[in-house]
Formats: structure tokens, C-alpha cells, sequence
């Protein structure tokens, strides 16, 4: 018979395992893309067999749904951190969006990459509307116009994307003019 310690201890070494196997992604997902990512590579990084990859995502649409869903719980908390931080809410999707295009640029554009395998692949569209929507859900708060609201959603996504694809930081400081210049 199994004891709970026992029970316990193995389900806190397969939710580390978890863990790992999703950082390991995300990190694989920044080094080499997409592309990079298979059940050797990501055990590889992680430093676990590849049949322990297999045997917690059975797919490599499972293993990057619960990268990109790390992902935006990681903007979750990192939103939360900002306004707790005394930033208002504008001024924390602003300096969100300055820091990903800083030091935190690997990480947006393995991100970014996982949102756009969306297209592709429906099992991820779900969670890949996450920043829309944190972004709808902030600006509904400072207006109820719908045609401002979307130009907002896709002002913030541009931003985004010309940070990564000119490797130029944006400051926050600009990020949140755009936004409060297309809300008037």
C-alpha cells in the first residue's frame, strides 16, 4: 500500500516536471522557434527523458498550450504586479508593452510566435486572445465605444509587433500617449 507522502511526493515531482517541461518550451521557443520545438528538444532542455515529455503531453499542440497558457498567466500576474506597483491600468499595459520590447524580448517573440501557431492550429485560440482581451477588458473601463476600443486592441498590437520585427525598444511613456491620443 502507497502512502500519502508517497502520493504526494511523486505528484510534486511530476508537477515540477511539468513545470520544467513547460519553461524548457518557452525557452526552446526563444532559441529556435517554433520549429525547434519537439518532445526531444524540450526534454533535452529540461533535462528529463523523452518519453517523460510523451507521458505529460501527449502532443506538441498539449506541450505549447500549456506554454502560451503560462504565458499569459505570466501577464496576468505581471499586470497585476504593475498596478499593485502604483501604475494605473493604461500605464500598466504600456510598460508591459516596453518591456517586451527590452529585455523582455526573447520571451514576446516566442510568445508572439505561439499566438500566431493560433492560426494554424484551433486548440490554441482560445488562450492566444489572452492580451486582446486584457486589453478590451482595461480600455472598456475608460470607454464604452467599441470602434475605439478595437482600435486600441490592434494600436497595442502593432506596437508590439514593430518592437519585434525593428528590434527597437518603445517606452512606455510613448506606448501610453497612442493609447490616450486614439481614446480622445
Amino acid at each position: 500500500m502507497t502512502s500519502s507522502a508517497t502520493k504526494n511526493g511523486r505528484k510534486a515531482r511530476g508537477d515540477l516536471t511539468i513545470q520544467n517541461l513547460i519553461s524548457a518550451t518557452l525557452t526552446v521557443i526563444e532559441r529556435d522557434g517554433i520549429s525547434g520545438v519537439t518532445h526531444r528538444s524540450v526534454a533535452k532542455h529540461a533535462g528529463v527523458s523523452p518519453s517523460s515529455a510523451i507521458y505529460y503531453f501527449a502532443t506538441l499542440d498539449d506541450l505549447m498550450l500549456a506554454a502560451l497558457t503560462t504565458a499569459a498567466k505570466d501577464y496576468a500576474q505581471q499586470f497585476q504586479t504593475l498596478l499593485a506597483e502604483g501604475h494605473d491600468e493604461i500605464g500598466a499595459i504600456a510598460e508591459m508593452i516596453a518591456q517586451s520590447s527590452g529585455a523582455g524580448r526573447q520571451r514576446a517573440i516566442a510568445e508572439r510566435e505561439l499566438t500566431l501557431l493560433a492560426a494554424r492550429r484551433p486548440a490554441l485560440r482560445t488562450i492566444a486572445n489572452h492580451w486582446r482581451d486584457l486589453v478590451t477588458q482595461t480600455i472598456s473601463k475608460q470607454t464604452n465605444d467599441a470602434l475605439k476600443i478595437q482600435t486600441i486592441v490592434a494600436l497595442t498590437d502593432g506596437i508590439c509587433a514593430k518592437a519585434l520585427v525593428d528590434d527597437s525598444p518603445v517606452l512606455a511613456k510613448t506606448v501610453r500617449n497612442l493609447i490616450e491620443a486614439a481614446l480622445r
